[in-house]
């Protein structure tokens, strides 16, 4: 692993207005959950079965909040779970259309390991344009992203097909109601020196008293394919442990550091989609 250094962006994007979150101080991740990477792994059967992901609309909380949970087909949950304060998911809904229009707004979210983004034209005028809801901002989207999952390592290409949630197997009656203020959901490609890693990617919030709390799951080693789940490992093989220790920290990192930005950059550049 080398030192950490912020990541490289071009000239002009110093001119932008939301520059100065890039030279931001980042925020800390909390020490109970770095003491909790020492030991992240939790039960077979803990692990929510990507078949009952519609579980996360109960009221409650499930037993594989945080941590790693393997499957029996090889593959791994790994959750996290984030308090917002002084946001909702309406903010959550926003930043996820929003950041795809610049690298640099990816890059402000995890300087020190979100290089860039890129998306189609075609996608950049869906996501400009005023009559498309900020929901579908993220629907049959196709993220390109490039970043490290641990700080200081080499970068790593991975590709992020957003999808309407119904699509991918989810309830849409429960979107936007008191059991699910904000959810984006893909298919994802982690394309590493070990191989492409399939992964199938959710990310749901709930309001609660003084904010709302993210919630989080990666499911390593499936893709949802017309609506059905399928283990998509080569030849069967189990989901590499590492890339899941990293991206449980980088979940950390991210969604720590984003938790402290939104309030203030959704108040700044809620109509600024340019």
């Amino acid at each position: 692993m080398g030192q950490p250094t912020r990541v490289p962006v071009p000239e002009q994007s110093k001119a932008r207005s939301y520059y100065k979150y890039y030279s931001k101080e980042f925020a800390a991740v909390p020490k109970e959950k770095l003491d909790f990477l020492k030991a992240p792994y939790g039960k077979m059967e803990d692990g929510l079965d990507i078949n009952d992901r519609n579980k996360l609309f109960e009221p409650g909380y499930l037993p594989d909040e945080q941590g790693i949970f393997p499957t029996a087909q090889g593959g791994a949950v790994v959750a996290n779970r984030t308090f917002f304060p002084g946001s909702n998911g309406e903010m959550l809904q926003w930043w996820f259309g929003w950041h795809g229009v610049d690298p640099l707004r990816y890059a402000i979210w995890d300087p020190y390991d979100h290089y860039d983004l890129e998306i189609s034209f075609a996608d950049r005028a869906k996501i400009l344009d005023p009559a498309t809801p900020i929901p579908q901002k993220c629907y049959d989207v196709l993220h390109v992203v490039t970043e490290s999952l641990v700080m200081g390592d080499a970068p790593v290409p991975l590709y992020l097909w957003f999808s309407d949630p119904a699509k991918l197997g989810y309830d849409a009656s429960k979107i936007f109601t008191e059991a699910c203020s904000f959810m984006v959901c893909a298919n994802v490609e982690i394309k590493t020196p070990m191989g492409h890693l399939p992964v199938v990617m959710t990310h749901m919030a709930r309001d609660i008293e003084g904010g709302c709390e993210l919630r989080t799951r990666f499911w390593m080693g499936y893709n949802i394919i017309n609506g059905q789940a399928q283990y998509l490992m080569p030849g069967g093989a189990s989901f590499p442990q590492k890339v899941c220790e990293e991206l449980l920290s980088h979940n950390f990192n991210e969604f720590t550091n984003l938790s402290v930005l939104l309030p203030q950059v959704y108040a700044e550049e809620k109509d600024n989609w340019e």
